[in-house]
C-alpha cells in the first residue's frame, strides 16, 4: 500500500466507523420512542362525581341528564352495569363502579326515588343505602407536558375510502417500498436541479411521519439523507400498518391560533364538528388534499383554492380505483359543509384550558410526563349546563347580532373549587380564553376593598359614617386633575357609609379612598386576592386597571368565605396508571382579613341587591332568597360586571367587546342578568345572616347616622363592632310597631 492510499483509507475507515455510530444511533432512537409517538397517551380528565344520599338536592332531570353525560343506556330492567331505567322521579341504576384516588365505588343496582328536588329513598340490594357516587363523566384527554391536543384513532376505524386517498394522492407505492421511493426522489432531484435549490423532496409517507417525529422541517441534503436513513430503520423495524396508522394520528392540517390541528380525526372536528367515521366523500378528500399545503389550502381562509384542491384528489382517487366516477362528481357537487364556528370544538375548553396552567402551576414537569395520569377535576357539569343555558338565553335578548362577548367564573366559596366557567359567547369551542385572559378595568366591583378597608377602622368608620357625595378634584404629580363624576351626573350630599355602597356613588367612594389613602386600597386588594399589577393612582378606587374575570373571582372569593383567602383551583387530584397521587405543590390558605369588618361589608353587599344598583337580581330570584353582590361598569359602557354570591356558590360575570367598544350596558342591565338567570336556577341555599361574636345590631336613623330607637321615624336596624356605634342619639324613644319590625326581621335576616 503507497503513502498516499494509506491516509486515505485512515479517512475511509473513520468516516464508516461514524457512520456506523450513527446508524446506531437513529436506530435506538426510532426503537426507543416510536411506540411511545405512535400512542402518546393524553391524561384523562373527570369532573367531580355526582354523590347522592337521602336529603341530596337534585332534580330528577338532572340526574337523568348527568346519567346521559356518562353514557348509561336506558332500558327496562337495568341489569348491568351502565344501564338505567326511569319511571318519572324513579331510578334503576346498575352502576359501574370506579377506581377513585381515596377508593373503590364498587358497581351495585340501586334504586333511588327523587320528590321536590331531592333524594328521598335510596336502596340496593333491599337495604337503605347511605352514600353512593356514580363514575365522574370523563370531560377531556389533554397533554400536560405540551398542551398539544391529539384524537387518537385506530386504522380499522379511518373510512378506507380516506385511507384509500391518502395512497392514491401522497404515496401509491407505499405497501411495496422500503420507507423511500427511487422514481419519487428522481424526480424531485429533477426538479431541484432545474430550480437551482430544494424546491421537492419525493418523500413518502413513512418519510414523512419520520420527519415530523423527528426532523426539523429544514430543506438541506444532510436532512434529507437521515430522513431517508430513518424511514428505512423504521420499516424494518414496525409493520406498514403502523406506520399509516401513526401518519393519520399525526399529519399536520393546519393551526388554529396557538393550537395545531393534527391528526385527520382532530381536523374533521375542526374543518367540519364531525366524527371522523361520518365523513362524506368530500370532506375526506378536502383533508388529503390539505396535506400538501395546510395553509394554502386551509378551506375556512381559500376556499376557491381549497375546492380545486379537493376536486383533484377526487380526480385521483378515479384514477387509481378507490371510488367510482359517479361517486366523483357527486362528491364535487357538494358544497365544502365547513363547521361554521370555525374553531375547534371541545366538551368543555374554557375549563380544560384552566386545569392544564394549574397542572404547570401547581405539579413538577416531570410528573407531568408520566403515561397514563388521571386528572380529578372540581368541574360539576350540571352548573356547567346551567351556566352555558343562562348565558346563551340573557346574551340572545340583550344582544341578538351577536358582537358582544361575556365571560363567567364559578366557585364554591366554602373550599376555593370552581366548578363551572365560560370564556366566551360560544361556550364550546376553544379559542380566546376571555374568563382567564380577558384584562379589563373592574369598575365598581373594586370599590368593596374601599370599604372594607375602611370597616377595619371601626374607630373612625362604620356602616352609619355620613360620608360625603360631593364633588372632589384630586391633582396628580404631573398636573393633571382627576375629577370623578356619578353615574347620574348629579352629587347626592350626606350618605351613609352602607348607602354609598348600595347606590355606587363614585363621588362619596373616591373621597373615601383618597382618606384612607391609596398604599392601603392597594394592600386591601392584594389580602383580597389580587395578583399582578395594581395602578396606585386615584382612580383606582373606581376600578383602574386590568382585572380579569378570573382575578375578580378571587377578590369575591375571599368577601364570600369571611375574609379567608383561597386559591382558586380546579384539581383534586392527579394519579399515575397505577392509582398512586402525585405530589403538589402546598397551596397556601389564610385569613387575611377579619370576620367582623367582612361580616358588614356583606351586610352592605346585600344592600346592593335589595335596594341599590343590583336589585335587578330579584327579578329572577325569589325575595326572600338572600344573596350579597355588586355591580360594575366602566367608562361609556365598555364593560358590563356582576359579582356576588348565595349561602353556596359564588359568580362572576362579565360582558364586553373584544375591541374595547362600548355595549350600551351598565353592570345592572348587562352582566347582572347572566348572573342572576344562572343562579336563580343553580344556588340552593340563601346566604344565611350569621353575626360573629364582636358584631352589636343596633338601631340607626337612615336620614342622620344617630342611634335611635325602635320603631322611630327612619330607623333601621345595622350591625356595628362593638363599641363603633354612633355617639348621637336622636331623641326618638323605642317604639312598639309590629308591621314594621317584620319588615325589619325580614330585611336584617332574622336578627
Amino acid at each position: 500500500m503507497s503513502r498516499t492510499q494509506r491516509p486515505l483509507l485512515k479517512i475511509v475507515l473513520a468516516l464508516s466507523v461514524i457512520g456506523l455510530l450513527g446508524l446506531i444511533y437513529l436506530d435506538a432512537r426510532i426503537t426507543t420512542t416510536f411506540i411511545d409517538k405512535m400512542w402518546e397517551l393524553p391524561a384523562k380528565v373527570y369532573a367531580r362525581p355526582l354523590e347522592l344520599f337521602v336529603g341530596a338536592q337534585v332534580s330528577a332531570d338532572d340526574l337523568a341528564y348527568e346519567l346521559e353525560a356518562l353514557g348509561y343506556r336506558k332500558v327496562r330492567s337495568a341489569g348491568q352495569p351502565g344501564q338505567v331505567s326511569r319511571a318519572g322521579g324513579r331510578f334503576d341504576i346498575y352502576t359501574r363502579g370506579f377506581s377513585f384516588p381515596n377508593e373503590r365505588e364498587p358497581a351495585q343496582r340501586v334504586s333511588l326515588s327523587i320528590a321536590g328536588d331531592r333524594v328521598q329513598t335510596m336502596s340496593s340490594a333491599g337495604q337503605s343505602l347511605d352514600l353512593m357516587r356514580l363514575d365522574p363523566v370523563q370531560i377531556g384527554g389533554i397533554y400536560p407536558s405540551h398542551g398539544e391536543d391529539r384524537i387518537l384513532v385506530r386504522l380499522s376505524d379511518v373510512p378506507e375510502t380516506l385511507t384509500g386517498a391518502l395512497l392514491a394522492v401522497e404515496d401509491q407505492h407505499f405497501y411495496d417500498h422500503w420507507g423511500f421511493s427511487i422514481t419519487g426522489i428522481a424526480r424531485a432531484a429533477l426538479s431541484n436541479f432545474r430550480s437551482g435549490q430544494v424546491v421537492a423532496g419525493g418523500s413518502t409517507i413513512t418519510q414523512q411521519l419520520v420527519k415530523n417525529y423527528y426532523l426539523t422541517p429544514e430543506r438541506t441534503i444532510v436532512r434529507k439523507l437521515t430522513e431517508l436513513v430513518m424511514a428505512v430503520l423504521l420499516e424494518l423495524h414496525y409493520d406498514k400498518s403502523e406506520i399509516l396508522e401513526s401518519y393519520l394520528n399525526e399529519v399536520y392540517l393546519g393551526q388554529e391560533g396557538p393550537r395545531a390541528i393534527h391528526g385527520f380525526a382532530l381536523a374533521a372536528r375542526h374543518y367540519f364538528d364531525t366524527p371522523l367515521e361520518q365523513l362524506g366523500l368530500h370532506q375526506q378528500a378536502l383533508l388529503v388534499g390539505m396535506i400538501k399545503g395546510p395553509s394554502l389550502y386551509n378551506p375556512l381562509r381559500n376556499p376557491e383554492r381549497a375546492t380545486e384542491r379537493r376536486d383533484l384528489v377526487l380526480n385521483v382517487m378515479v384514477e387509481q380505483g378507490v371510488i367510482s366516477a359517479e361517486h366523483a362528481t357527486i362528491a364535487k357537487a357538494m358544497p365544502l359543509g365547513l363547521n361554521s364556528n370555525r374553531t375547534v370544538r371541545d366538551t368543555h375548553p374554557g375549563f380544560l384550558d384552566l386545569v392544564r396552567r394549574q397542572l404547570r402551576q401547581q405539579y413538577r414537569d416531570e410528573d407531568l410526563t408520566t403515561l397514563g395520569l388521571s386528572i380529578f377535576t372540581t368541574f360539576d357539569p350540571l352548573l356547567q349546563r346551567q351556566l352555558e343555558r343562562s348565558t346563551a338565553r340573557v346574551m340572545n335578548q340583550i344582544d341578538p347580532e351577536g358582537g358582544l362577548e361575556t365571560a363567567s367564573v364559578v366557585t364554591r366559596f366554602d373550599n376555593g373549587e370552581v366548578a363551572a366557567l365560560v370564556g366566551g359567547r360560544r361556550v364550546r369551542y376553544a379559542g380566546f380564553n376571555r374568563a382567564l385572559d380577558a384584562r379589563r378595568p373592574a369598575g365598581s366591583l373594586l370599590k368593596p376593598a374601599v370599604y372594607l378597608a375602611a370597616l377595619e377602622q371601626p374607630q373612625q368608620y362604620s356602616l352609619a359614617s355620613v360620608l360625603s357625595d360631593e364633588r372632589v378634584e384630586v391633582t396628580g404629580p404631573n398636573g393633571q386633575v382627576w375629577e370623578p363624576r356619578n353615574f347620574d351626573r348629579q352629587p347626592h350630599g350626606d350618605v351613609l357609609l352602607y348607602q354609598t355602597l348600595a347606590n355606587s356613588y363614585n363621588l362619596a367612594t373616591a373621597r373615601l379612598g383618597m382618606n384612607l389613602g391609596i398604599p392601603t386600597v392597594v394592600d386591601m386588594l392584594r389580602r383580597l386576592g389580587i395578583t399582578g399589577d395594581i395602578p396606585a393612582v386615584p382612580a383606582l378606587m373606581l376600578g383602574a386597571g386590568e382585572y380579569s374575570p378570573m382575578m375578580m373571582a378571587a377578590m369575591y372569593q375571599s368577601i364570600a368565605a369571611g375574609g379567608f383567602r383561597q386559591p382558586l383551583r380546579s384539581i383534586r387530584d392527579v394519579v399515575d396508571a397505577n392509582g398512586e397521587p402525585l405530589s403538589r405543590y402546598v397551596l397556601n390558605y389564610e385569613r387575611t382579613v377579619g370576620i367582623e369588618p367582612v361580616h358588614l361589608l356583606q351586610y352592605g353587599m346585600r344592600a346592593v341587591v335589595q335596594e341599590g344598583t343590583g336589585r335587578g337580581v330579584y327579578r329572577y330570584l325569589p325575595s326572600d332568597f338572600a344573596v350579597a353582590g355588586k355591580t360594575g361598569t366602566t367608562n361609556d359602557g365598555r364593560d358590563s360586571w356582576f359579582a356576588g354570591f348565595s349561602g353556596d356558590l359564588m359568580t362572576v360575570s362579565w360582558i364586553g367587546r373584544d375591541d374595547n367598544g362600548g355595549t350600551g350596558l351598565t353592570g345592572s342591565s348587562g352582566a347582572l342578568k347572566v348572573w342572576a338567570d344562572f343562579m336563580a336556577g343553580a344556588a340552593k341555599r340563601p346566604l344565611a345572616y350569621r353575626m360573629p361574636n364582636g358584631i352589636e345590631p343596633d338601631y340607626i336613623d337612615e336620614s342622620l347616622g344617630y342611634r335611635t330607637g325602635k320603631g322611630c321615624p327612619n330607623s333601621r336596624m345595622l350591625p356595628f363592632i362593638a363599641g363603633s356605634e354612633p355617639v348621637q342619639r336622636t331623641n326618638c324613644s323605642a317604639r312598639s310597631n309590629p308591621v314594621k319590625d317584620w319588615f325589619q326581621r325580614l330585611f336584617s335576616g332574622g336578627s
